[in-house]
């Protein structure tokens, strides 16, 4: 075993036996082991806090959470104080840390599984990182991230979690907050019942315990008493309480919950890009050759609507929530007015008083005498806000076709850029074998149950027998379906251009949906990574040696079945290479019909008043 792996204290051996290190000695091995991972989490916390948070939250620049929207012509001097201002929001503060801390615990669980598999890193100080890591990141996956998400979507519904003029905190708000967050944690909850259970999982089967396969490693690692486990029970970094039964039913249970939600994510994303990588390659070829070259000016027109769009939706945004606060402050005076006026009447004025027959009495006098001036402007601009956000969703998804045409024509006319074309072609030939070979495999699982695609794709072979000729000890077959699910990562990463031009197409009729995607997108990439980490992991957990699965087996000891696996995966992915064929063809058919192309009306435009 390499001297890293022995711990930075030593044994002193004498002829018949080895003395044990002392415990001082240990716990300083340990905390010096552990430098390696503390530093990892600081810097990648620090470059994804500092440099990548600020970039994936432009969105929220113009509100600096406090419902102050700032105009796209302010100027600099004030920009400069808005963003400031909204930088302290407590929610901004939240999902910066929250996007910055989920980041930063997924790259370590990476460099501890990388160390798990060469054995580098003192096996306590890895054993000691993972009980920490582990559930971190599945409170930041159950609770932090969905709550902040939850948030978001119901702000963006127009609800405001602000307290009013008089210092009250808004019920109706919270209330929606706390019921969607009591739903979501019933969802995960209930997605155990896609899990197998002890019946149908090998790793819970009797025969895990007295042989030894690739999913059996978390039962035998609980059943077998090793020496580190009898050496860590007094040890500060691993307290009895976090080895308790329960803990560690929960936290199976959780791991295989995200377990079952990495491996959906990463099916309805791969199989998202799997349709739109050929799309964007060869099923725009043609149109793209009948289309005039873009030019700048097109791309300097289309930002100039854009800016103008959504300087009149924040002006717009901002005059109603003026108006929404007026309206509200006025509500609670009249309240509190008519139920002092009522108290006194009764000679009880000094009782407590609810203000419910005070928004009674008013609501009445609203019906009877007919909206306010203030409530049909509300509506007016809620209209307006509508129209307004579609607007620019569609010149979103306008704007950033255009720059991508303009790039690919730049590049097309390059020699550079034709051998780089070559790759891209290379990968939409191969999602498009991916889809066929899951296809025919889910059918052909229809009368051999065991079929999987990752077993019989000849590129997950070949890298699997690459893996066994590393280690003879290894499972082809596991390595293989390790392999697939990795490459599902590597065809999310390589399309991405392709996927967002293509998600672009659905967001010009959900205008809604594009708001919450820019909104929290930090959180999403965040929630999306880790889980993916963690599948990842499990999966490899699965896959390793009986002698390198020791502390992995511990801390991610809920491997998923591999039959299960196969089958959850390749059915999501074909799930969303149906629907994204078919929305890709309802979307280009609609825009057909409706006469735009997305990008040269305004050309177009400017052409018919010349020839006018």
């Amino acid at each position: 075993m390499p001297f890293l792996g022995m711990g930075f204290g030593g044994a002193s051996c004498g002829d018949d036996a080895c003395a044990p290190p002392s415990e001082n000695m240990a716990t300083l091995s340990t905390v010096l082991s552990l430098l390696p991972f503390l530093a990892t989490f600081c810097a990648v916390f620090a470059v994804v806090a500092k440099k990548v948070f600020p970039q994936l939250s432009r969105v929220q620049q113009s509100d600096d959470g406090e419902d102050h929207y700032l105009p796209a012509s302010a100027p600099p001097s004030l920009r400069q104080a808005h963003a400031e201002h909204g930088a302290r929001s407590l929610r901004r503060r939240l999902a910066a840390a929250a996007f910055a801390t989920t980041t930063a615990l997924a790259a370590v669980l990476a460099e501890l599984i990388l160390a798990e598999i060469s054995e580098v890193v003192d096996p306590r100080a890895r054993n000691t990182a993972l009980r920490v890591t582990v559930p971190a990141l599945l409170f930041l996956l159950i609770v932090l991230i969905p709550f902040l998400e939850l948030q978001s979507v119901i702000a963006g519904s127009g609800w405001s979690f602000q307290r009013t003029a008089t210092g009250r905190i808004p019920r109706v708000a919270w209330t929606l907050q706390l019921l969607a967050f009591g739903g979501w944690l019933c969802a995960f909850w209930s997605l155990g019942m896609a899990v197998p259970g002890p019946v149908e999982s090998y790793m819970y089967s009797r025969d895990a315990k007295t042989g030894f396969d690739s999913t059996g490693i978390a039962m035998a690692s609980r059943w077998e008493t090793t020496a580190l486990s009898a050496a860590a029970d007094n040890s500060p970094f691993d307290p009895p309480s976090w080895r308790t039964d329960t803990a560690r039913g929960l936290a199976r249970a959780c791991l295989e919950r995200v377990g079952v939600i990495g491996i959906s994510l990463m099916a309805l994303l791969s199989g998202f890009a799997s349709v739109s990588s050929p799309w964007q390659t060869f099923g725009n070829r043609r149109a793209q050759k009948r289309r005039r070259p873009v030019t700048d000016s097109d791309v300097e027109r289309k930002e100039a609507s854009l800016n103008l769009t959504t300087e009149l939706l924040n002006t717009k945004r901002h005059r109603l929530r003026s108006l929404q606060r007026r309206v509200a402050a006025a509500a609670a005076a009249a309240a509190s007015g008519s139920a002092a006026t009522a108290a006194t009447d009764a000679g009880i004025l000094d009782a407590p008083t609810s203000g419910v027959f005070g928004k009674l009495v008013g609501s009445l006098k609203g019906m009877v005498g007919g909206e306010s001036p203030e409530a049909r402007e509300i509506k007016s601009l809620e209209m307006d806000i509508s129209g307004l956000e579609t607007m620019e969703a569609g010149l979103i998804a306008s704007l950033s076709l255009l720059r991508s045409r303009r790039a690919t024509d730049a590049r097309a006319g390059t020699v550079a850029g034709k051998l780089l074309a070559l790759p891209n072609y290379v990968f939409g030939f191969y999602c498009i074998y991916r889809i066929l070979a899951t296809s025919l495999t889910s059918l052909h699982r229809l009368y051999y149950p065991d079929a999987s695609f990752s077993s019989s794709d000849p590129i997950n072979r070949f890298l699997g027998l690459l893996a066994k000729h590393w280690d003879p000890k290894l499972d082809q077959l596991a390595w293989a379906r390790q392999i697939s699910f990795l490459l599902s990562g590597v065809i999310l990463a390589a399309s991405a251009n392709s996927v967002l031009q293509t998600f672009h197409i659905f967001v010009r009729w959900t205008p809604g949906l594009l708001y919450q995607a820019q909104a929290n997108l930090a959180l999403l990439i965040g929630q999306i990574a880790a889980t993916y980490v963690i599948s990842s992991a499990m999966l490899l957990r699965s896959n390793l040696p009986k002698e390198m699965g020791s502390a992995v087996s511990d801390a991610l000891e809920s491997a998923l079945e591999p039959g299960f696996v196969d089958r959850w995966f390749e059915g999501w992915f074909l799930v969303a290479s149906a629907a994204t064929a078919v929305g890709i063809w309802v979307g280009r058919t609609i825009t057909a019909d409706d006469g735009l192309d997305g990008w040269d009306d305004f050309g177009a435009e400017e052409l018919g008043q010349k020839r006018s």
